[in-house]
């Protein structure tokens, strides 16, 4: 037995449940006499909901066709080797369920071996090698056309990526290496590094071909035809590929320096996989395979072996898996047809959700407000921002013609919801104007009508109170901006049915957002822990620490911006009024900042002026500050804050607020854009020790977001 078959079957053996990959060989005769082919299928026998994935046996089985290709080939049986996938799907990587129950370094580094023993076969056959990138290609799929001689790709392929660093991995079965070396640095370096952190962001065909990845594009209609059509004109030698050369001078430099200041604006530091793929980006100038290769596999296994990648692996099984069956939803049955939506209001977020509703139910939405003037501002907006959709191609003429003639604008509730299943009001955050808008809804919607509230820190079931049917009443709560963030919080009252609590979650569903159940309380989720978060922040301030060094405190976790940029975006009268809310509630733990509170007085939107190139608290608010003598370092404002974040959770779960800390995790990565890398943040506080230290245990159990023991 080989080398490579040893490792792979004790790999296959830690990997018992592995939807395995075959590898079909079957032989056609090319067109124009160029000869006979192999072309290899990669297909686990599922439809395209199940993707092909790369574990230990399918990596075994595509071992055993190179056996059969390269025997062919050595007797001159055939002319050349093709490898493409199912219909819609090449290959979508590694199989991350076997990652998941690693539990010793020699086992990673099977896995980085491999893949690379079983791939790099395809580049030294006697025979030219050919990818056929058909359909979705991610991590380990893009890497097993990389080592083939050429590629072609559909023009219909709608994802294509090395998704890795995003996960926490590096692309380590060739990617680092061989795409610097094919594309040149800095176009790898947007691929492999920039793509990755900007929310795993996919190519499509036409974007693979442009970037030199592909030699040639090909519609998805005849894809395959016309991919052999072109395979028999390179074989004959009446077509040349021809590939730019690579510069390996100081564009290198840049380019990989480039990858690290993306790297330090994402991730902070505060996460290893872009690091350590910058490293074999920038030794694989001098073009030398074998050292690439190994240092592919030392880099994948201790990052296997490390907590970022299995806090990674945990935030996007929440986002992919937990997230399309949310904990304690009702039976979908239950729900009832949306054909028409209310919005109540018309300022900026009304018209995001008339926006949204609109696009993605496809439904007439009316606006209603307090004057034609603004009635006519929000039905403005969402037909300018279909404008922006048609002249960006993502819809066509027709469909923003008819997406404009389904949002409307009336002063009338009556004649604007008289007919409406589903109503929303996104007015100002006060009980009293909120409580006055659903008596006036409800007294002119059908019996049958949801009424729903994008409230972000009220009571709910003191909205519904005072109406005849508090039970059809939903929190449904956006996060900024609507378009953006997934995150739907979904907030059932004391007397919500289940009817419109299945309905709330299957208007979610349609809206394409990440529902969550959460229970009403104060802020919810999201809001309740950033304002508390922020509420240390702003107290460390007070108190006397200087602006700069309490907002430097959590650098070390890779945040998506710091505190004082998150309140500037937030708004400081939003958050003052938030905090406010809470601090009403559980008055021990919330503070409201009298500093926040002289800023909001004085109408400041932002606290920071970029006035040399990077952020400085600006004179007019450094000047309304009355703080205290007491400085904290960063390590001591960053204790408070994590100490206090912990508390809060800790209280969350025990008034039920949510059903499990998974899901406090799945708000703040799609509702706040938490790291991945973090695992939104409970495995991140049971990393660090400060679960334990101030709530008695762990959140996770061990194992759960941690390398198993």
């Amino acid at each position: 037995m080989s080398n490579t078959a040893e490792l792979l079957k004790g790999a296959a053996e830690l990997f018992p449940d592995e939807v395995v990959t075959s590898a079909h060989v079957r032989h056609l005769d090319l067109p124009q006499g160029a000869g006979r082919f192999a072309l290899i299928t990669l297909d686990n026998g599922l439809d395209h909901t199940k993707p092909t994935t790369l574990g230990p046996q399918s990596l075994v089985n595509l071992d055993k066709a190179i056996d059969q290709v390269e025997a062919e080939a050595a007797r001159g049986e055939i002319a050349g080797v093709g490898v493409t996938g199912k219909p819609f799907i090449f290959a979508v990587g590694a199989d991350l369920k076997g990652v998941e129950v690693i539990k010793r370094h020699e086992d990673a580094l099977a896995i980085g071996k491999g893949g690379h023993d079983v791939f790099k076969r395809l580049s030294s056959l006697a025979v030219p090698t050919f990818a056929y990138y058909n359909g979705a290609s991610m991590g380990g799929g893009v890497e097993v056309g990389l080592h083939c001689t050429y590629r072609t790709v559909s023009r219909a392929i709608p994802a294509f990526s090395l998704p890795e660093v995003f996960l926490g991995l590096v692309p380590g079965w060739g990617g680092c290496t061989l795409l610097p070396n094919l594309i040149g640095a800095d176009r790898a370096v947007s691929v492999i590094i920039e793509n990755s952190l900007n929310q795993n962001k996919q190519l499509k065909g036409e974007q693979v071909f442009e970037l030199g990845i592909a030699d040639a594009i090909f519609d998805g209609a005849d894809f395959l035809e016309q991919s052999l059509i072109w395979t028999a004109s390179v074989l004959r030698g009446e077509l040349e590929v021809e590939r730019p050369d690579v510069d390996r001078g100081e564009a290198w430099d840049r380019a990989v320096a480039r990858g690290r200041s993306i790297a330090d604006s994402k991730v902070h530091g505060a996460a290893p996989a872009a690091y350590r793929a910058l490293d074999i980006i920038a030794a694989a100038r001098n073009g030398d395979l074998r050292q690439g290769f190994d240092a592919e596999d030392r880099a994948l296994a201790d990052l296997i072996m490390g907590d970022e990648l299995r806090s990674g692996l945990y935030a996007f099984n929440l986002v992919n898996k937990r997230a399309k069956r949310p904990a304690g939803a009702p039976d979908k049955k239950l729900a009832r047809p949306v054909t028409k939506v209310g919005v109540v209001g018309a300022g900026l977020m009304a018209s995001q959700l008339a926006l949204l509703f609109a696009r993605r139910l496809e439904v007439p939405v009316v606006l209603t407000d307090i004057d034609q003037e603004r009635v006519d501002k929000g039905v403005a907006y969402v037909h300018e921002e279909i404008d922006k959709l048609l002249l960006k191609g993502r819809v066509n003429q027709d469909k923003a013609n008819r997406l404009k003639a389904l949002v409307t604008g009336s002063l009338d509730k009556a004649a604007a919801f008289g007919d409406a299943d589903f109503v929303i009001e996104a007015v100002f955050e006060e009980m009293g104007v909120k409580q006055q808008v659903f008596a006036e809804v409800e007294a002119v919607v059908p019996e049958h009508a949801i009424l729903a509230t994008n409230t972000s820190s009220l009571s709910v079931t003191e909205m519904a109170g005072k109406l005849k049917h508090p039970e059809r009443v939903v929190g449904f709560h956006f996060f900024n901006p609507v378009a953006v963030l997934p995150l739907l919080e979904i907030v059932r009252a004391e007397q919500t049915d289940d009817a419109s609590l299945a309905t709330a979650f299957a208007v979610a569903k349609s809206l394409k957002k990440t529902a969550v159940l959460v229970k009403d309380a104060p802020a919810f989720v999201v809001n309740r822990i950033l304002t508390r978060f922020l509420g240390e922040v702003l107290r460390s301030i007070d108190e006397g620490t200087p602006v700069e060094v309490a907002d430097r405190a959590l650098a070390p976790l890779g945040l998506p911006m710091s505190p004082i940029v998150l309140l500037e975006l937030v708004g400081p009268a939003v958050a003052h009024h938030v905090a406010g809310t809470l601090n009403a509630a559980f008055p021990d733990r919330f503070g409201v900042s009298e500093n926040l509170g002289r800023i909001v007085k004085a109408g400041k939107r932002n606290l920071y002026v970029y006035d040399s190139g990077k952020p400085e608290l600006d004179p007019e608010v450094a000047a309304l500050f009355e703080t205290g003598d007491t400085v904290l370092t960063e390590e001591q404002v960053r204790e408070r804050a994590l100490n206090a974040i912990a508390e809060e959770i800790r209280l969350m779960l025990d008034e039920g607020v949510v059903a499990e800390a998974q899901d406090i995790d799945l708000c703040l990565i799609t509702g706040a854009g938490w790291p991945f890398h973090l695992g939104g943040i409970t495995p991140y506080l049971d990393r660090e020790g400060v679960s334990e230290r101030v709530a008695g245990k762990r959140f996770l159990e061990p194992g759960v977001a941690s390398v198993p023991n």
